[in-house]
């Protein structure tokens, strides 16, 4: 995020103004609330399959450390449109 903001010092009308005609001003986000599900799903299931990893190896587990159970552990601070 950084980097494509680099320089921006205000938001992009051209970006911002199509999703939020498209969003009608963020009052239909089913599409991205679905993104952003199935994008934590996915956290989810890596850090499974890291913590089983860990139980079969030398240096200690990471199961059952920072238990991450679902979407109600993770809060949207910001998102950024890009186009």
């Amino acid at each position: 995020m950084r980097v494509i903001s680099k320089g921006k010092d205000k938001p992009i009308k051209e970006v911002y103004e199509p999703f939020n005609r498209v969003t009608e001003d963020g009052k239909k986000m089913e599409r991205y609330s679905a993104l952003l599900n199935r994008s934590i799903e996915s956290i989810l299931n890596v850090k499974d399959e890291s913590d089983v990893n860990s139980l079969f190896s030398s240096g200690g587990t990471t199961a059952l450390v920072n238990n991450i159970k679902g979407l109600e552990d993770f809060e949207l601070l910001a998102f950024v449109v890009v186009k």
